[in-house]
């Protein structure tokens, strides 16, 4: 199973920008998805959580700002960005956990995206 993200770039400080996390591979269910980020000098800090009950979690400082969101027929994860900071400057990694594999073989996954840039600009 991979994990393919997309949809970084450059936005000025007030815009917003829509990441997507796409799933490829032997993927029978996936559990959990999710966001995390790391700015420059800082660690890695977890941004949402999206779960197969449809629940989603969000760190403080994005809450109001930000929505995660799954299309569970293409594996794929969204992250709507909207009033974005300066302080929203970071790479963007998803994560994925579930299972994999084929009928009686199934077995359990747990991976990260390579990430993508996102620079808000004043």
């Amino acid at each position: 199973v991979q994990l393919q993200a997309f949809g970084g770039g450059l936005v000025q400080t007030g815009g917003f920008l829509r990441l997507s996390c796409a799933a490829s591979g032997s993927i029978f269910r996936i559990n959990t998805w999710g966001w995390y980020r790391a700015a420059p000098g800082k660690e890695r800090e977890l941004v949402a959580t999206a779960t197969s009950g449809d629940s989603s979690n969000y760190v403080d400082s994005v809450k109001g700002r930000f929505t995660i969101s799954r299309d569970n027929a293409k594996n794929t994860l969204y992250l709507q960005m909207n009033s974005l900071n300066a302080e929203d400057t970071a790479i963007y990694y998803c994560r994925a956990d579930g299972r994999q594999g084929r009928t009686g073989n199934y077995r359990p996954f747990y991976i990260w995206g390579q990430g993508t840039h996102v620079t808000v600009s004043s």
